[in-house]
This record gives structure tokens, C-alpha cells and sequence, in this order.
């Protein structure tokens, strides 16, 4: 399997490099596929196709999108969707609405906790208000030298029962699913092993997944041991899901898989991304028809 990622993050949500950087960055792993899916919004990606075509490379508008589903947040990513389209517009937006006050309650937390002025310090790493995320607070965390890595800071902070948590709800698992089908995409249940479920649960997300028309589960992930990935290869062959594969790229040094990297789908798997071949955006000298 050469190069495909088709899950990374750019400064349009919580990455640390901006869209056309991340994807300079993937071009030095020689990638054959990528697709930029940044959380709950879908404004750098113009920008990003333009980067991919530059080098010559296919791409795949995407997006990530928060899920409430039970007591759980889950991520489910959109591959080959319409970021024009009504539907998933609005959907989108209507999750972003709450992130800026969330954030100010986190800081509230942590200043109670001894950590002050981590509202401001965590803005300094977000280009747009509208997207404040835990991930912002993290770096400003390291920054300031309050916690030694970004690692370390989802152990002692920003977590269920730690300072700097505030709980919130995102889309349901039906609309997510619903925007992306809708916006001619096709749907994956994001990093599956990062989440603190047994079997029995994992077992009843999938088939809620499935039942709200998701067709996909990520195999292969930064966030995924190789037995991880066999254990989700095998989710993939039962519940006839295609496999995804995504590096889940933040930004450097702040640890998982680098951009363009990824592991070799098991040969169980189905490869989702020959079912999207209709929506690789490609360069001009190598567009097929």
C-alpha cells in the first residue's frame, strides 16, 4: 500500500501547521493518496487540494466530525465529501457553536487548579476562535512550562475527572453519518482502539454505525498497536465495513504517526479508498477521462 493517509489535521482546526504545510510535509513520504480532515469544519481545504496538486499528488476532501454517543465522544471521519454542500454545512457549523464558551469554562478549571491565563494562552495557538480545542489548551500547557509534554497533559489535565475538563455535546452518530452520506462521502468510525470501550460496546457502536449508514472503520492508525489494527481488521472483515487508514497528524513531535505515514492494511481488509476513486481530486496531467 503506497502512501495513503487519509486522516490529518491542519492550524484550521488543531493541527500546528497550516494546510498547504502539512501537506509539503506529506510529499517527503512520497504519498500516493491523501485527504485533510480537520475537526467539525472544512476551510482548509481548498487550500490543501491546491498544495496535493501542486506536487502532482490525489486528494481527498475530508473532514472529522464530533460525535455524543452515550456517555462516549466518538469522531467519525467524512472521506470524499461535497464541502459545499448545504446540509453538511450547517451541520458543521452547528457544532462549532459552544466551543468558545467550553473554552472559557476549561480555563476557569485549570486557574482553579493554580494554572491562570490559559484562556489567552491557549487562543495564541488557534487562528479561529470558532475551533478552540483541548488540543490548543495542551500546547499552551507545554509552552508555559506547566506540564512537560502535550503526552503528559491529557494524564494530569483537560480529561474526565481531571482540572480543565468540561464536557460537552457534539452532532448525534445519525446526523453525523447523515451529512456525510449527503454530501456524496462515505463514513468512518475514527481511531476505534482510542476509545475506553470493551468488546460488547465497540461491538454496539459499529452496529449503530452501520444501521445509521456508515460504511467504513479506520484499520489502520497512528493511534493503533498492530494488534489494534489486526483487531479492527477483523471488526472490518465481520461487519463487511471497508478499511480506512490515517496517520491522525497533529503536528511535529507531539507524538503517533507522522503525515504520510501509515502502516499496510491486512489483507482481510477492503480498502475504502477504491470506493472513492470517483472522488480523488487529481492533477490536471494525470486526471483520468
Amino acid at each position: 500500500m503506497a502512501g495513503i493517509d487519509l486522516h490529518f489535521h491542519s492550524r484550521t482546526s488543531d493541527g500546528a501547521l497550516t494546510p498547504t504545510e502539512v501537506i509539503d510535509r506529506a510529499v517527503l513520504r512520497q504519498p500516493a493518496l491523501l485527504a485533510l480532515t480537520d475537526h467539525d469544519c472544512t476551510g482548509g481545504l481548498a487550500e490543501a487540494a491546491a498544495a496535493a496538486a501542486r506536487h502532482g499528488i490525489g486528494f481527498l476532501n475530508g473532514v472529522e466530525i464530533s460525535v455524543s454517543w452515550g456517555r462516549h465522544t466518538v469522531h467519525i471521519v467524512g472521506l470524499g465529501v461535497d464541502p459545499e454542500n448545504a446540509a453538511l454545512a450547517a451541520g458543521l457549523q452547528s457544532i462549532r457553536h459552544g466551543r468558545l464558551e467550553r473554552a472559557r469554562q476549561m480555563a476557569d478549571s485549570l486557574a482553579a487548579a493554580g494554572i491562570a491565563g490559559c484562556f489567552e494562552g491557549a487562543m495564541r495557538w488557534c487562528d479561529n476562535p470558532e475551533m478552540i480545542s483541548r488540543t490548543h489548551f495542551a500546547r499552551h500547557l507545554v509552552d508555559c512550562g506547566a506540564v512537560k509534554d502535550v503526552r503528559t497533559v491529557f494524564r494530569k489535565y483537560l480529561t474526565p475527572g481531571k482540572p480543565g475538563y468540561v464536557a460537552h455535546e457534539w452532532a448525534s452518530l445519525e446526523d453525523a453519518v447523515s451529512w456525510i452520506v449527503g454530501a456524496g462521502g462515505m463514513a468512518a468510525i475514527a481511531h476505534p482502539g482510542r476509545y475506553d470501550m470493551g468488546r460488547t460496546l465497540i461491538e454496539r457502536l459499529i452496529l449503530d454505525f452501520k444501521a445509521a449508514g456508515g460504511q467504513g472503520i479506520e484499520v489502520a492508525s497512528g493511534s493503533h498497536s498492530l494488534d489494534d489494527m489486526h483487531k479492527f481488521a477483523l471488526h472490518a472483515d465481520r461487519h463487511e465495513l471497508f478499511a480506512s487508514s490515517g496517520s491522525d497528524f497533529h503536528a511535529p513531535g507531539e507524538g503517533g504517526r507522522d503525515v504520510g505515514h501509515t502502516e499496510d492494511l491486512p489483507p482481510i481488509c477492503r480498502p475504502i479508498w477504491r470506493e472513492l476513486d470517483a472522488r480523488v481530486l487529481r492533477p490536471a496531467a494525470t486526471r483520468q477521462g
